[in-house]
């Protein structure tokens, strides 16, 4: 690591300053950084999707790929590491050295670190300095502790963000419906959303993906402008910076100005090191003997010599220095003194002192006379109101026993012939009554066929669940069929024609009715 080959421009910033500085870069190097992310992250959330489906749990892959979010952020932080620094790792180099940058923090950040708060800022300190054990903590510690409450800010508006990500683009769907069918539209959508589908699940985790993957980075890079910042303001980056190429200016330039040097001196005095006696102390060429200077006198030219100019623009101008607040830095404290140092006056003395006297002791002991008149009150009127809170509380215990005693209302059977039966409710204008017999009667038959048992109050959502069970392709679809009918009908109030209903009754009397009949 160079820090004279730094593309940003080192100085102390502010932790939210830095932030900006981290999320800056991340723009800046945009290709390089979601190009590889998108070729390692996509392949991983299509192959997640794919296990998640065989094993008949679609939604596991949603909640496997939000915990991998730390493997995937060491390829921001690979980029902008490099990047800072003046180079920036090509799409090739970076896909590589996934497989091994980092590797050994792994199991960390996927166990016990996977929910910090400040893991953006604990991620540059572990991946990049590759300390361990006690010399990592102190890492963390000296570089971590100062900017840990912005780390979890960071956090919290980040997630704040990717949700809102998420809702906006479900609710972008709702832009599209007219009007007057908007709540119709939100109806539907929450009844598709609740039906967990498979496809609705494969929609919901990939929008999941795309919220990650477009704030996911900027996190990171957050998190890497933070760490900037403290390497910056504890080992003075900047002033290290500038001294090395003040180093390097004086080193072009010193061999030119020595050798300048040595030959005016030797065409000025070529003779005098001969001249002077080897053993009688001589004053310095060109310099006259300094008086010794005297007390509260200025030691400018004792230490520099007389050439120095020593006027009052040379002293308002040192003045002007230790005025500066880089120099001199001074800061105000204000802090609460009493307004009487030398202690209350004693009070006066005063004809009704006695007076408050007396008051004070009324203050002090009327409140434990009045706690006792209350509780000597309570005592004594006891046999009146204890048994009026003895009979309510019987009262109620015997209102809730009636409650828990009741019977629960019991639906009626179902008829021999379903399909003759919801015809007839169809032909006498009780659509919605025809559907629900259907719907009951289709649920009793699918959890006999597939040896499924509901618990109550089970929601269609439970249902098309279990329908999963049935060994046929036919009978499934003919169950989710009457499902997206009947939540339509029960929940948007959309009836299906008359032609619909008897094909759907034809389809559902050949797959679990045992018998159909005619129109009454």
């Amino acid at each position: 690591m160079k820090i004279e080959d730094l593309t940003v421009a080192l100085r102390p910033r502010t932790a939210w300053e830095a932030v900006e500085l981290g999320t800056a870069l991340v723009r800046r190097h945009a290709a390089a950084v979601w190009q590889p992310w998108l070729l390692l992250s996509l392949p991983t959330l299509l192959l997640v999707n794919l296990l998640c489906w065989l094993v008949g749990e679609v939604w596991l892959a949603g909640l496997v790929m939000w915990w991998l979010k730390p493997v995937f952020d060491r390829i921001p932080l690979y980029v902008l590491s490099r990047a800072v620094f003046g180079h920036v790792p090509s799409l090739r180099e970076t896909a590589r050295a996934q497989w091994s940058f980092g590797r050994r923090w792994l199991p960390a950040y996927l166990s016990w670190r996977r929910l910090g708060p400040v893991r953006a800022v604990y991620l540059p300190i572990d991946l990049l300095e590759g300390g361990v054990g006690e010399e990592a903590r102190a890492r963390r510690r000296a570089l971590g502790s100062p900017v840990y409450g912005v780390g979890a800010l960071v956090l919290l508006v980040f997630a704040h963000f990717e949700i809102a990500l998420l809702l906006g683009s479900v609710f972008a769907v709702m832009l599209f419906a007219p009007n007057d069918l908007v709540q119709e539209t939100a109806a539907r959508m929450w009844n598709v959303f609740e039906s967990q589908q498979d496809w609705v699940q494969f929609a919901t985790n990939g929008l999941l993906w795309m919220a990650t993957s477009v704030l996911e980075p900027f996190y990171v890079g957050a998190g890497f402008g933070l760490y900037l910042n403290r390497r910056t303001e504890i080992e003075a980056w900047d002033i290290e910076l500038v001294l090395r190429r003040l180093r390097r200016r004086l080193s072009h330039a010193a061999a030119p100005l020595l050798l300048l040097c040595a030959l005016w001196f030797g065409a000025l005095h070529p003779a005098q090191a001969q001249d002077q006696d080897p053993f009688v102390a001589a004053q310095p060429v060109g310099q006259a003997a300094v008086p010794p200077a005297r007390k509260g006198d200025s030691t400018l030219r004792e230490v520099f010599g007389p050439g120095v100019v020593d006027d009052d623009g040379w002293r308002q101008a040192v003045k002007r220095t230790y005025e500066d607040p880089a120099v001199s830095p001074r800061r105000k404290v204000m802090q609460w003194v009493p307004k009487n140092p030398q202690g209350p006056k004693p009070p006066q003395s005063s004809n009704l002192g006695w007076l408050g006297e007396w008051l004070a002791s009324i203050g002090e002991y009327g409140l434990w006379f009045v706690a006792a008149a209350v509780v000597l009150a309570l005592l004594l009127t006891a046999p009146k109101w204890l048994g009026w809170i003895r009979e309510t509380s019987a009262t109620r215990k015997r209102a809730d026993d009636d409650v828990i005693r009741e019977a629960a209302p019991q639906e009626p059977p179902l008829p021999d012939d379903v399909p003759t039966a919801a015809r007839r409710l169809w032909q006498a204008g009780r659509q919605r009554d025809a559907l629900a017999l259907v719907y009951r009667a289709s649920v009793e038959a699918m959890t006999q066929r597939a040896h499924v048992v509901l618990a109550p109050g089970a929601t269609e959502a439970h249902t098309l669940r279990a329908s999963r069970q049935l060994p046929a392709v036919e009978d499934r679809e003919a169950f989710a069929r009457i499902v997206r009918v009947w939540q339509i009908a029960a929940y948007a109030h959309g009836l299906p024609a008359g032609e619909e209903f008897e094909d759907l009754l034809t389809q559902l009397s050949r797959r679990f009715f045992r018998t159909t009949g005619t129109a009454a």
